[in-house]
C-alpha cells in the first residue's frame, strides 16, 4: 500500500506527572516518532515501559509536557480543549484491553454513542451502527448487552464503535490482550482487514512480539524511550 503525509508527528515528547512534587515521575523521556497515512505500526514493549501514557498522548487524552506533536497538521500541544474533543471525536477511534463498553446497553446502542456525540441523526447513525455490526459478523448479537457477550464479541463491538464517525487514525491498546490466541488471531484479522482494505491508519499497541511482527513498521519502548525501529516481516503469527 502507497502511503500519504505523515499523519503523526512527535518531535522530543517528554510526559511528566506530578510536576514540581517530591514525586515527580517523567514517564518518557523524548519520544520522537512519525507515522505515515495508511501506515500499520506496533509499538512493543514490556509493563511499564511507557506504551499505554503514549498512546494517551497520540490520542489527544493527555497532552506532553514538553515537545511538539502535530497530528494530520494540527498542533497538539496549544489546541484548545474544545479542539482535542472534536479530534478525539472525528479523527481518532479508540480500542482498549478492557473493551470499555457501556454497561446495560445494547451493543447496536455501544455503537451509535460516538455518532450520538457528532450531532449524527438517528436514523443515520442507527443504520451505520448496523452495517459495523454486520462488517463485524455480529448480526445476530445487536441487541445483546456487554455481559451477555463473550470478549472476543465485546472486541469486536469496541471495533465496530470505534469505526463509527469513520475515523482516519485507529488506536488500539492492547486489544487481544484479554482473550485467547484463537479468538486474539480473529481480531487482529479485522484490524489487517480495516488496513488493507479500508486505507485505515493503525497503530497497536501490544507486549507480543509475534503480533507486533504482523505490521509494516515495529518501534520497540524501553523504560520511555524507542530503543529500536525497524521494518515488520508482515507475516501472520501462528497464535
Amino acid at each position: 500500500m502507497a502511503k500519504g503525509d505523515v499523519i503523526i508527528d512527535m518531535k522530543n515528547i517528554v510526559k511528566r506527572y506530578f510536576i514540581g512534587q517530591p514525586n515527580e515521575l517523567e514517564v518518557l523521556h523524548g519520544i520522537d516518532m512519525q507515522v505515515h497515512e495508511g501506515e500499520f505500526v506496533a509499538i512493543v514493549g514490556q509493563s511499564g515501559s511507557g506504551k499505554s501514557t503514549l498512546m494517551n498522548v497520540i490520542g489527544a487524552l493527555d497532552r506532553p509536557t514538553e515537545g511538539e506533536y502535530i497530528l494530520d497538521g494540527v498542533d497538539m500541544f496549544s489546541a484548545p480543549d474544545d479542539m482535542l474533543s472534536d479530534i478525539r471525536c472525528h479523527k481518532i477511534g479508540f480500542v482498549f484491553q478492557t473493551y470499555n463498553l457501556v454497561a446495560r446497553t445494547s451493543a447496536l446502542k455501544n455503537v451509535e454513542l460516538p455518532m450520538l456525540y457528532s450531532n449524527t441523526p438517528r436514523g443515520i447513525r442507527t443504520k451505520r451502527a448496523k452495517e459495523l455490526l454486520a462488517m463485524m459478523g455480529m448480526e445476530e448479537r445487536m441487541k445483546h448487552t456487554p455481559d451477555e457477550l463473550s470478549g472476543g464479541q465485546k472486541q469486536r463491538v469496541a471495533i465496530a464503535r470505534a469505526m463509527a464517525n469513520d475515523p482516519s487514525l485507529i488506536l488500539a491498546d492492547e486489544p487481544t490482550g484479554a482473550l485467547d490466541s484463537q479468538t486474539g488471531r480473529l481480531i487482529m484479522d479485522i484490524f489487517h482487514d480495516l488496513h488493507k482494505n479500508q486505507g485505515k491508519t493503525i497503530v497497536l499497541i501490544t507486549h507480543s512480539p509475534e503480533l507486533a511482527e504482523e505490521c509494516e513498521t515495529v518501534m520497540t519502548l524501553k523504560d520511555g524511550m524507542f530503543v529500536d525501529v525497524r521494518k515488520g516481516s508482515g507475516k501472520l503469527a501462528v497464535l
